[in-house]
């Protein structure tokens, strides 16, 4: 299980994976759509769930937060203004950002936090790319409940390559927490331990009618028979994995992270966090006398806590000429796979292909200039003197990428490149491969101790890279699904087992692989991707989150 999408205090490696260089004016960058403007109030907002009601950071008082609404080629800026205590960054995930690297929001990244009374304008276009993706905090577990969806249509009059739905419904999954997160995030730095799971899962800030004290909190979806609904699906949960069924209904995968895909059916699909899907559901030709619940509940797969429950909504079919309650009505439910069904994760993901056609074409890099192999995973840290840790043997669990454990610097690293003052605030020294190869995947080493700094890679221009990740038993197998910030990228292959580099590259995909910016290196197993380094100025990194603590 694992993982999310952010360097954040409590645990995220960061690896800075591309050239930077002086940003242009962006009001000299040429675009063909529309500015579009947005003002983002961060305050704090009272909201119940499950019989509890806290406080808790919000925009606009929003929960999730409010709707991104653009064409390929518009301009996007928003306009953020901090009320709240907590320092606070925005995330654009999957917007490739290029050429406005500053308006990425990863803290202490590409940019310092926005603190209490601040104001900072997010200014950036959006080029090459329509779908859904989404936006979420970018510091601490403020991202649980700071989120909301970027839904990016086609240029005018251009179609979508696939007959125009009736209706588009964004539908994101998150989580709620009793207790506040922060409080969670900081329990979890001290003792070294994995911090607390969630309360339960949401679908639209609703946890749904399987939870005590939660029916009137279900998200519900009304349709008209004989109509095609295209879902716009985000998983913005803060670890897990999620399946996602919808009772005695077929969806048809159309899009992945905000590229489009070879369409291909399914019953169920699997989402990890950071990652969007859009799928096209047909309802039935006549009123089915029949209510369904469409439901989401975790892949697992790891020695972590997890939270088990499930989350559902209620797909109801209007009657127009009716009064006759719902209520009354059959429900049906969704059969989800098993909760460690690794076989329907696999097969899923293989399903998962480009258009790759002369409109749509899938840029795979033919040749490869920079290679790098990642082992992905958790490890230890010793503990602070006159302190009690709960990790392994009175340790504090820390996840690493290469056996490094990211230190979040005080200074933004972008900003540190753009004024050449990265003496001291970071090195240029990370390993491309493992420092201490092992058996991966077997008995792990007897040495769980990872190493601590601040280190990134630097690439000269439009290098053509490819990533090998790797994940690894030191503590446990699991999956971690990984973000690469400010571009996108092909997975051309994947498998379980250790990675061979003279044998597993003659059966990459380098003709039609999903091109996605949120891919999860299996468990037990290893991703293959390749990218282009296309994008100057931009401090792009890939960052990985855990249920594990990693060095404040």
């Amino acid at each position: 299980m694992g993982a999310f999408l952010l360097p954040l205090p409590l645990k995220a490696l960061l690896l800075a994976l591309t050239a930077f260089s002086l940003l242009p004016d962006l009001a000299t960058s040429k675009h063909t759509g529309i500015t579009r403007h947005y003002k983002f109030e961060i305050r704090h907002q009272s909201i119940t769930r499950l019989c509890h009601t806290r406080s808790v950071v919000t925009v606009n008082g929003q929960f999730p937060g409010p709707r991104i609404i653009a064409r390929e080629g518009d301009r996007v800026i928003v306009k953020v203004v901090n009320h709240v205590a907590n320092n606070v960054t925005l995330h654009w995930h999957g917007i490739r950002q290029l050429r406005s690297g500053w308006a990425d929001g990863p803290a202490y990244v590409t940019q310092c936090p926005i603190q209490t009374g601040q104001i900072y304008v997010y200014n950036f276009t959006i080029t090459g790319q329509r779908g859904t993706l989404f936006w979420h905090a970018h510091i601490s577990w403020l991202r649980a409940t700071v989120y909301g969806p970027i839904v990016i249509l086609p240029k005018r009059n251009v179609p979508y390559p696939f007959a125009k739905p009736y209706k588009e419904v964004p539908i994101i999954f998150g989580e709620w927490f009793n207790t506040d997160p922060e409080a969670i995030v900081s329990q979890a730095l001290q003792t070294g331990a994995g911090p607390n799971v969630s309360d339960s899962y949401t679908i639209n800030g609703l946890p749904g009618p399987l939870y005590n004290c939660s029916a009137r909190d279900t998200f519900k979806l009304s349709v008209k028979p004989g109509k095609t609904y295209l879902l716009r699906l985000i998983n913005a949960a803060l670890n897990d994995e999620l399946f996602f069924s919808i009772a005695n209904h077929t969806l048809t995968v159309v899009e992945a992270d905000a590229s489009y895909t070879r369409p291909f059916k399914t019953d169920t699909i699997l989402i990890t966090p950071g990652q969007t899907t859009n799928v096209l559901l047909k309802t039935k030709p006549h009123f089915p006398n029949a209510t369904f619940l469409m439901s989401a509940r975790p892949y697992v797969t790891g020695p972590g806590s997890f939270d088990n429950s499930t989350t559902a909504g209620i797909l109801q079919y209007h009657q127009p000429n009716s009064s006759a309650s719902h209520s009354k009505l059959p429900l049906f439910k969704p059969t989800l796979p098993p909760l460690n069904d690794t076989s329907f994760a696999t097969n899923f993901t293989k399903k998962l292909r480009s258009i790759a056609n002369a409109q749509f074409p899938a840029k795979v890099p033919q040749t490869v200039d920079k290679r790098f192999f990642f082992t992905v995973g958790i490890g230890t840290s010793p503990c602070p003197k006159n302190q009690t840790c709960l990790g392994p043997n009175g340790t504090k669990l820390a996840a690493s990428i290469n056996n490094v454990s990211f230190i979040q610097p005080t200074t933004a690293l972008l900003q540190a490149h753009f004024f050449r003052q990265s003496n001291g605030v970071y090195t240029t020294d990370f390993p491309n491969n493992p420092p201490f190869p092992f058996n991966y995947t077997g008995t792990p080493p007897n040495n769980s101790m990872v190493s601590n700094g601040t280190k990134v890679v630097m690439l000269p221009f439009n290098t053509n890279v490819e990533l090998v990740m790797q994940d690894t038993s030191i503590i446990g197998l699991e999956s971690h699904p990984l973000h690469l910030h400010g571009f996108n990228f092909f997975v051309v292959g994947q498998g379980f087992g250790n990675y061979d580099p003279k044998k597993d590259p003659s059966k990459f995909n380098l003709i039609d692989p999903v091109e996605r910016n949120t891919v999860g290196v299996p468990s037990g197993g290893w991703v293959a991707i390749r990218f282009l380094a296309d994008n100057p100025g931009n401090c792009s990194k890939y960052s990985t989150v855990y249920t594990y603590e990693m060095k404040p």
